[in-house]
């Protein structure tokens, strides 16, 4: 894994987008793996400058994102959907019909995951993952457990995950507890991934990232095993780690 440590917040998004936007100069028909949270929102922001002045055409760009609550529409505010579109697809020229966000209101969670899972493959694969990083180590929504899944599975969000997410809901009571989410073969099979995590409550699951042993305890220590992984940190969040 290769380290980056950018300054603070501002600077990690924009290395991470000066990366990404690489990617897509390099393979206009790139299939960009997104994700969500207030982490990325800053790369969003950059990439949305770049296509504004011209540097950057998402016209042929394919994405596929990691995951979905369980019973909201992709209308619900507070949707992976919604989030996508208000934070990056409405500002740039991507065609939303190449967007693809697994279905939270699907009735059959299995059926859905194998079906995202054969999108994915249909598309070629993933180019670029981007990935955040939870507080336990989850990715995506693979929370920490004894087991880990492949493919697109349904999963049970843990008490801490959803305590992180209530800050974007009126009250803790309304975060699912349930969503879909990508499999750590789908997020493995990725060409090429990047990480990015900022601030202090970040340091140490950054610190177990980066040094730690490789356990299902932590999901994203897993991305020990990939072969072009790119983690871009804050100085904040990479005040832990063994330089």
């Amino acid at each position: 894994m290769r380290l980056i440590i950018a300054k603070d917040y501002n600077e990690m998004s924009k290395i991470a987008a000066d990366e990404m936007a690489k990617s897509i100069k390099s393979n206009p028909e790139i299939v960009l793996g997104l994700a969500t949270g207030g982490t990325p929102v800053g790369m969003y922001k950059e990439l949305i400058k770049m296509y504004e002045n011209g540097e950057l055409d998402f016209s042929k760009v394919k994405s596929v994102n990691l995951d979905e609550y369980v019973g909201l529409s992709g209308e619900h505010n507070q949707s992976y959907r919604y989030f996508m579109n208000k934070n990056l697809f409405n500002h740039i020229n991507i065609d939303k019909n190449n967007t693809f966000v697994p279905n939270g209101l699907s009735e059959d969670v299995e059926k859905e995951g194998k079906i995202y899972d054969e999108k994915i493959k249909e598309l070629g694969g993933i180019d670029v993952q981007l990935l955040g990083l939870g507080n336990n180590g989850h990715i995506g929504f693979n929370e920490p457990n004894d087991e880990l899944t492949v493919g697109t599975h349904l999963t049970n969000l843990k008490q801490d995950t959803i305590e992180a997410n209530a800050r974007f809901f009126s009250s803790i009571d309304e975060v699912p507890k349930k969503a879909i989410t990508m499999g750590l073969g789908g997020i493995m099979k990725a060409k090429e991934i990047i990480v990015i995590a900022s601030g202090k409550g970040k340091a140490d699951i950054v610190s177990k990232l980066m040094n730690g042993k490789i356990t299902t305890d932590i999901p994203a220590s897993m991305l020990q095993m990939h072969n072009n992984v790119i983690v871009i940190v804050d100085e904040d969040a990479a005040k832990l780690v063994n330089k």
